[in-house]
C-alpha cells in the first residue's frame, strides 16, 4: 500500500554545502540517503516529497559535516499482510513467478498460481497448464494476495514477499476476464 507519512531523520550536510543549508538542499540529501531504502516500520521509501522543518545543526567530533534533524513527508510503499495487489510478472522460474508490486517483487510460487498443475517451459519462460492450455508469461498482469512478508532493512533485495493467486478473484487478469465472461454466458 502506498502511503504519505511524516518522518523525522538526520541528514549530514557536507562542509562544501554549509554556506546554503536550504530546504531544497536538505530534500536532495534526504532523497540520496533514503529513496529506495527499505524500513520495517514504514516500508520502502519511494520519494521524499516535502521538507517541513530543519533543526539546529550538530557537529560531531572527528566528523566533517554538520548533522541536522529534519521533519519531512515521504511517499512509502508498505505491503501489508493479506493485502490484495495488482502487479506484473517480471520473471518466470521453475518454482514460480516473480511479480513486481510497487518498488518490490513478490514470489508467486507455482503451487499458489492455480489449482491446476503448471509445467515450466524454460525456452519460452512460461508456466503452462496441460489441462486448460492457460499460460503465465513475463509481462502478464496478475492479481494476488500477500501471504508472507520478511523485510531485510540492510539488504532490501533480500526482502521476501510471498503471494497467492489461487483463490477466487485472484490470478492472471486474462483468466479472471475469461471467468467473468463464462459466468455471464451461463446467466449468473
Amino acid at each position: 500500500m502506498y502511503k504519505q507519512v511524516r518522518l523525522i531523520d538526520t541528514v549530514e550536510v557536507p562542509p562544501k554545502e554549509l554556506a546554503d543549508v536550504s530546504p531544497q538542499l536538505v530534500k536532495r540529501l534526504l532523497q540520496d540517503k533514503l529513496e529506495g531504502r527499505m524500513d520495517e516500520e514504514v516500508g520502502s521509501v519511494v520519494s521524499v516529497v516535502e521538507v517541513h522543518e530543519v533543526g539546529d545543526g550538530t557537529v560531531l567530533p572527528n566528523r566533517p559535516g554538520v548533522y541536522y534533524e529534519v521533519e519531512f513527508d515521504a511517499v512509502t510503499f508498505d505491503p501489508q499482510m493479506q493485502e490484495v495487489v495488482d502487479g506484473t510478472v517480471v520473471e518466470i522460474v521453475e518454482f514460480g513467478a516473480f511479480v513486481g508490486i510497487g518498488p518490490v517483487d513478490g514470489l508467486l510460487h507455482v503451487s499458489q498460481i492455480s489449482d491446476e498443475y503448471l509445467a515450466y517451459d524454460e525456452g519460452g519462460e512460461t508456466l503452462a497448464s496441460r489441462d486448460s492450455n492457460r499460460t503465465l508469461t513475463v509481462e502478464d498482469a496478475v492479481r494476488a494476495r500477500i501471504v508472507t512478508k520478511s523485510i531485510d532493512e540492510r539488504n532490501p533485495r533480500d526482502s521476501k514477499i510471498g503471494l497467492t493467486g489461487s483463490q477466487p478473484g485472484l490470478g492472471k487478469h486474462g483468466w479472471l476476464q475469461e471467468e467473468r465472461e463464462d459466468r455471464a454466458r451461463a446467466g449468473e
